[in-house]
């Protein structure tokens, strides 16, 4: 059952889904925790790539749940928590407004940290596409004449810019170098970042085949996009077992402690009967991820 929005301040916080942003940060941290591997960490770039990526992903879900209220996801027949312009507390106008206002201060926190990390113009100019691109990601996602979440494209972006980019680039931000073998934890990151992405998906099934929002489950069936979430994560200690081995760093084996947990999860979604009963699996799945990346964090460092 929907809990009753009651005032607006409790529409804000509907809409800027605290709940999400321990999954932002993961890939941030898990660059940095690669960074003070190579002991080139900076105290600095960690606090702006997190204060970036906060903008970044409090924009997409205000652009969400815009998006999806004039697209017709976010209906009286959906499911799952309700949103905050669907619950007419806030106007289209005003969640307009708090989405340019996120997206300035995402581009103005991810400047600076670019101007403290990079000198060479080049670099600063590539960085700085990656940033717009960041940008138009979290907008365009759900929102636009025509949104690339509801052509099933949410799996990539989110893979993209929660997994590689954000661990990659990180890494790059703190030492201003490559390091090859840094790629499978970016995998890792994007399949299970992936796999929240996909548990939502499952859980608004039936609202976005009425909606005509062309998800991944939509496509495949409930059933399928199950055995699609258990591949996701599967994968991703399977990428974290290859970095272990490839870099001699068995203790960051640790972070196998975070799989009992996700298996939970993996379990939960596969056996819940309605879209109130795979909503918590959201944030489990969210919280464990940000627990793998620390778990693996100490391992590695200690």
């Amino acid at each position: 059952m929907k809990k009753e929005i009651q005032t607006k301040n409790e529409a804000w916080l509907h809409a800027v889904r605290l709940r999400t942003l321990p999954l932002a940060l993961a890939s941030i941290f898990a660059g940095s925790f690669l960074a003070a591997w190579k002991n080139e960490f900076r105290w600095e770039i960690l606090l702006l790539a997190s204060l970036t990526t906060i903008f970044l992903q409090i924009l997409s879900n205000l652009s969400n749940d815009y998006g999806d209220t004039i697209h017709g996801a976010d209906s009286s027949e959906r499911e799952g928590p309700v949103r905050a312009v669907q619950s007419g507390l806030i106007s289209l106008q005003e969640m307009k407004g708090a989405m340019y206002l996120f997206g300035a201060l995402s581009l103005f926190s991810g400047l600076l940290l670019l101007y403290l990390a990079v000198q060479d113009w080049i670099l600063f100019a590539l960085f700085l596409g990656l940033g717009l691109a960041a940008i138009w990601a979290a907008i365009s996602y759900t929102s636009g004449s025509k949104p690339y979440g509801y052509s099933g494209l949410g799996d990539i972006s989110v893979f993209v810019f929660f997994g590689l980019l954000g661990v990659l680039g990180t890494f790059f931000l703190h030492t201003l170098s490559f390091e090859p073998i840094t790629i499978f934890i970016g995998i890792s990151l994007g399949l299970f970042s992936t796999a929240v992405l996909n548990i939502n998906n499952i859980r608004d099934i039936e609202s976005d085949q009425k909606a005509g929002k062309r998800s991944i489950p939509v496509r495949i069936g409930r059933k399928a996009a199950v055995q699609y979430n258990w591949a996701l994560l599967a994968g991703g200690y399977f990428c974290l077992l290859a970095f272990a081995l490839l870099s001699e760093e068995l203790l960051s084996l640790g972070a196998t402690l975070a799989w009992p947990i996700m298996m939970k999860v993996g379990y939960g979604v596969q056996h819940a009967q309605s879209s109130a009963e795979t909503d918590p699996f959201l944030k489990k799945m969210a919280m464990s991820t940000l627990l793998w990346v620390i778990l693996f964090g100490i391992g590695l460092l200690f």
